[in-house]
């Protein structure tokens, strides 16, 4: 049988509507009547969920990748799944109640195919039967987010790794579980993918390009405030609730910003190549993917002196960090110096994929020596 990665993502739409859990039996056979895919070539390409399980595949740590989704009722359930970007295949299964999401269909298909040699939960995460049942695995959790856990303590003691954004996010894992085996590894800038984003050498007629979804916390005032009405600036959008408010307020103020989106990873990849900076405004936000993708694209980046998450890959040769009150003259700077910057070589000497598997990949072993002395 293959060996298995399964991402876990904590995507859940519609949102579960009741407790009713489906029937295990009758879970268990649909599982038995699945044939699961046969180990074949990968491509690590695609967003944050795809490319580790990929990275997984390609070094040979295991034969075949999936991405767990969660329905919260039976109409989009799709255990069958469908080919994903690179050789992954996308599952959803039905979630049973609220995050962290116990799933029946979970629990079936690890009954009857057994649990996959890695299993990664990323966010919300599932419930500690789920964990349980697979405690063969090497159990992997990453919060996505700011809080370095967003799972209660009866989940966490089931994580065999954690890995985090930060230090500080580390040491909180470890004050909730002293013996936790941590690595700051997050998993968007980390496992960057410079065939997914690359230069094109398109006309730069955006001086910036801020890509975020539209919720408070990615702090668009903070863009809106450091544009000047001779800047161009773009947005490209993926989801949230701001948007025609946030798109209303540059009208108002003047300012030359435009609006797209929700785009594919090529079409984000394209509308970057338009510009000569790309911006990070937040700050409770985890280490964001885009911070790697701008720079995989060529663009330096300035990001907020206060992001709590990621500032690591902010360097010298790599673009700015600036508080609030200095953003403006800084993204100032950074427009006029682009030029100067290399940062998609940079990235590709330290944090595209295969360096950070290998990373992965020592941290898996310390985790497998761990549960060889616990068995």
């Amino acid at each position: 049988m293959a060996r298995r990665i399964v991402a876990v993502s904590d995507f859940c739409a519609p949102q579960p509507s009741s407790e009713a859990f489906p029937d295990m039996d009758a879970a268990c056979r649909d599982w038995a009547a699945l044939r699961l895919p046969e180990a074949g070539p990968v491509d690590v390409v695609g967003g944050y969920l795809e490319r580790l399980p990929l990275a997984c595949v390609a070094a040979g740590l295991v034969d075949t990748a999936e991405v767990w989704r969660f329905a919260g009722d039976d109409a989009a359930r799709d255990i069958g799944g469908a080919a994903g970007p690179g050789g992954i295949v996308y599952r959803t299964l039905r979630a049973d109640g609220p995050a962290p999401y116990p799933s029946v269909d979970a629990l079936a298909r690890i009954a009857v195919h057994g649990p996959p040699e890695i299993l990664c939960v990323w966010g919300l995460g599932v419930d500690e039967r789920v964990l349980a049942a697979c405690a063969s695995s090497i159990r992997i959790y990453n919060s996505i987010d700011a809080p370095a856990l967003r799972i209660p303590p009866e989940v966490s003691c089931h994580v065999d790794l954690f890995l985090t954004g930060a230090e500080w996010q580390s040491d909180e894992i470890r004050a909730r579980h002293p013996d936790a085996l941590c690595l700051v590894l997050p998993i968007g800038p980390e496992f960057a993918s410079d065939r997914t984003f690359f230069p094109t050498g398109a006309a730069k007629d955006y001086d910036v390009v801020y890509v975020a979804a539209t919720q408070p916390y990615k702090r668009h005032d903070l863009l809106l405030d450091a544009l000047a009405p001779h800047h161009r600036a773009l947005c490209v959008v993926g989801y949230g609730h701001m948007t025609d408010d946030l798109r209303a307020e540059a009208h108002r103020r003047g300012l030359h910003v435009d609006w797209a989106g929700p785009v594919d990873h090529a079409g984000v990849n394209a509308l970057m190549n338009r510009a000569r900076v790309g911006v990070v405004c937040g700050v409770e936000d985890g280490a964001p993917a885009i911070l790697t993708e701008y720079m995989l694209a060529g663009l330096p980046v300035l990001a907020n002196a206060g992001l709590v998450c990621g500032r690591q890959y902010i360097r010298g040769d790599t673009g700015l960090v600036a508080t609030e009150a200095e953003f403006p003259a800084a993204l100032d700077r950074l427009i006029r110096t682009a030029d100067r910057y290399d940062p998609r070589g940079v990235v590709q000497a330290h944090w595209t994929w295969p360096h950070s598997v290998r990373r992965l990949a020592g941290a898996i072993e310390q985790a497998k020596a761990r549960k060889r002395v616990d068995a």
